[in-house]
């Protein structure tokens, strides 16, 4: 027989499993552009390559999270905080100039530290968040499937 709570998923778990659906999503509309990866900016098949491996990773957080996955949850901590490391690697090793010739146009260096810490610091608030529901992790399995 199931508990009755173990059948309830908490907003908060599905709000959760939806945006890693959407990080999902984004990360497959990147495909083929520029990939910003640890102070370089790789292209072609390279960047192709860590677009699908960041793909792959999304996917897992999304199916383990929906899944309840404990190993799920401490993925999520790391994931997020390796993305906050990179960002900050980022925004110290690539030079504007860098990103100007790559998209062919000006950029605003205010802009593009602002809008990278502001994101950084959404995902550290969301780690934050998972980080206090590790009880909405229930699935102590290994696997997905």
């Amino acid at each position: 027989m199931v508990d009755s709570e173990e059948l309830r998923r908490p907003l908060g778990l599905t709000l959760l499993t939806g945006l890693y659906f959407f990080f999902f999503l984004v990360s497959v509309s990147t495909f083929g552009n520029p990939y910003p990866f640890l102070g370089d900016i790789y292209t072609d098949s390279s960047a192709k390559v860590l677009v699908f491996m960041d793909c792959l990773m999304c996917l897992y957080l999304f199916l383990g999270t929906m899944k309840r996955q404990l190993l799920t949850w401490y993925m999520l901590i790391l994931y997020n905080l390796f993305q906050v490391v990179n960002t900050i690697i980022n925004l110290t090793f690539i030079k504007p100039q860098e990103v100007e010739k790559l998209i062919g146009s000006r950029v605003q260096l205010e802009s593009l530290w602002t809008n990278n810490i502001a994101a950084s610091l959404a995902i550290l608030l969301l780690t934050q968040f998972i980080y206090r529901h590790k009880h909405y992790f229930t699935n102590r399995h290994k696997y997905l499937f």
